[in-house]
Parts: C-alpha cells; sequence; structure tokens
C-alpha cells in the first residue's frame, strides 16, 4: 500500500512539471517571429561587415558606416532592377575625407573584393582641401551627393569620359544636364598634393588620375553604381531606406539567406 502511494505521488509529480513547461503553440509561434525579425536586422549588419573584413577596407580609410549607405542604396536599387544584371560592383566615394587621401574605392560586393582605391576630386565650388558644399545647379561648380548610375563612355574635352545620372531628385538629378561625369584630370595626382597641399579641383565632376581613369570607366560603365557621401544634414534619399535590403537579405522559412539572389 505504501508503495503503490509513492508511487501515485511520482505521477502527480511528472504530470505537474509537465504542465508547468508546456506551452502553446501560438506562443512559440510570436516568439519565433520576433526572433526572425531581430535576426534580419542583424543579418545585414554581419553581410556588411563581412564585405567589409574580407575586402580589407579598414586599412584602406573606408568608414563602415559609409559602406553600409552604400550597399543599402545597391541592394535597394538592384531590387527595383534599376542597375544592370550581371552589375556586382559599386563605386563609393567619400567627401567627408581630404582630398589629400585616396577617398574613392571600386568593390565588388559578390566577390567582397577591393578593386581600386584613388584619389578623386571634388568641385571648387564644393571648397578647397575638403568638400563642405554642394549643389544640383548648373554653373555652382559644386559636386552633389548621393547615388548615380555610371552610364554611357563618350569622348569629350577632357578625352574619354563616363556619363553619370542622378537618382536623388533635387540632389543630384541634373548631373547630366550639368554635365557631371568621371574623366582623367591631371591634377588628381600625387605631385598636386606635395605642391599645394591638396588635389586640383573640377567644376563638379568626380575627376581621376589619368593613370587610372580608363580602370575605372571600364570598371564600372554600363549601368553599376555610384554613391558620393558628404557632410550635409540637409541630405536625405528613399534609397537610404534599409526595410527591403533587411527583408531580402533575411533567413527565409526554411532558414536559408537569400544572399544566393545576388
Amino acid at each position: 500500500m505504501r508503495k503503490h502511494f509513492w508511487w501515485i505521488i511520482g505521477a502527480l509529480l511528472l504530470f505537474s512539471i509537465t504542465v508547468i513547461s508546456w506551452k502553446p503553440f501560438s506562443a512559440i509561434k510570436t516568439n519565433s517571429t520576433v526572433t526572425k525579425t531581430f535576426g534580419a536586422k542583424e543579418l545585414f549588419a554581419q553581410y556588411v561587415s563581412d564585405i567589409y573584413n574580407t575586402a580589407n577596407l579598414q586599412q584602406t580609410g573606408m568608414d563602415a558606416a559609409v559602406l553600409q549607405k552604400a550597399i543599402t542604396g545597391y541592394l535597394n536599387l538592384k531590387l527595383a532592377n534599376k542597375l544592370s544584371p550581371t552589375s556586382n560592383i559599386i563605386t563609393v566615394i567619400d567627401f567627408t575625407k581630404s582630398s589629400r587621401e585616396k577617398r574613392m574605392w571600386i568593390i565588388d560586393i559578390l566577390k567582397k573584393s577591393l578593386i581600386l582605391n584613388t584619389w578623386v576630386a571634388h568641385g571648387q565650388g564644393s571648397g578647397d582641401d575638403m568638400a563642405n558644399r554642394f549643389s544640383n545647379n548648373n554653373e555652382s561648380h559644386e559636386s552633389s551627393l548621393g547615388f548615380y548610375l555610371a552610364n554611357e563612355v563618350y569622348f569629350g574635352k577632357h578625352g574619354r569620359s563616363l556619363k553619370l545620372d542622378g537618382l536623388d531628385e533635387g540632389i543630384n538629378s541634373a548631373a547630366r544636364a550639368r554635365g557631371i561625369v568621371i574623366h582623367a584630370a591631371d591634377y588628381v595626382c600625387q605631385n598636386t598634393i606635395n605642391q599645394i597641399g591638396r588635389l586640383g579641383r573640377s567644376f563638379g565632376c568626380p575627376a581621376v588620375s589619368p593613370q587610372v581613369s580608363d580602370q575605372v570607366i571600364n570598371t564600372i560603365k554600363g549601368g553599376s553604381m555610384l554613391y558620393i557621401n558628404g557632410n550635409d544634414s540637409n541630405y536625405t534619399s528613399k534609397l537610404l531606406d534599409d526595410t527591403a535590403p533587411t527583408h531580402f537579405l533575411a533567413p527565409d522559412t526554411t532558414g536559408a539567406s537569400t544572399m544566393a539572389k545576388l
């Protein structure tokens, strides 16, 4: 009788533990959804960080936050089918840096590799060594911030050049009408920095050294993205909204990543 009593007590105890530890299926589903949402943001940050670290961009002086802006815009444009279908190349220019620094990067984000890091000039209306004024107006001789498409090659007064189309309305949308292009300029070199303490300046174009101009043009022509970053609190862009890129990179219902779609 005593043994039978302890068996009943043990059974009741096991049942109570099972009841206490059990959770409704709806609660588990809700927690999974919250985790997945958090994971999407985390995955996007890891994706950017992986490119930044694998390409050794810190050693070149690139700001990781600037790369994240550029990749956010790239993914938004990619999802909107605004880029060349085969383009995995992004070009980033950071005008928060001195003209004495190599502040232009061309990156293959699929291979996670740096193709080129070089000097680039800003417009003479934007400032001397540092660019701190930006405009979309003709004859301002100022640079324009934001996202661009690098399009067709042509031959002009600066030789072989590359036309740019601004994608931020009111910020750089007049780029083609203003003749804002990538071209070679003799004043973009170490000798100019040595002589006057900074690079020479353009009329608003992101001019590069003649030694690398063909490489730059050949690499990014035909519909790749270019992003120019700068110190301007008034600059905003819908392409910097990370909602779509974050969800694009989130795991699907099987737990697999959609990064392979790139």
